[in-house]
């Protein structure tokens, strides 16, 4: 199996459930939490690709910086939602578990083992 990397934030409910899922599976991820440790614009693009969504889809949209950051503005590109995802890393939907060239966002926690 190829390397398992969750990106998590131990204050998320739906990312610790995550995390204990893939535990009790045996498998020990490579951790990133990505609100410390902010992906690349590279890696965030090779995310998205791996989870096969538009940048807008990975976006929470609950979250206050969503509207304060201009994300709610239906014309920005990719590349600008991209952007403010960076800048903004808690709009990142989590978790998000990647394995390969394969990734699914932890929502339910039970998704992500379509990809291992």
């Amino acid at each position: 199996m190829s390397q398992v990397t969750i990106f998590h934030n131990p204050r998320c409910s739906k990312s610790r459930e995550t995390l204990a899922l893939l535990t009790d599976k045996g498998i020990e991820p490579t951790i990133v939490e990505y609100l410390k440790n902010v992906p690349s614009k590279d890696e965030l693009k090779a995310v998205i690709s791996a989870l096969q969504i538009s940048p807008r889809d990975l976006l929470r949209k609950k979250e206050a910086e969503y509207k304060t950051a201009g994300a709610d503005d239906l014309s920005l590109s990719d590349e600008a939602i991209i952007n403010i995802m960076l800048a903004n890393p808690k709009l990142i939907e989590r978790p998000i578990v990647v394995t390969g060239n394969k990734a699914r966002i932890g929502r339910p926690p039970e998704s992500v083992l379509e990809i291992l």
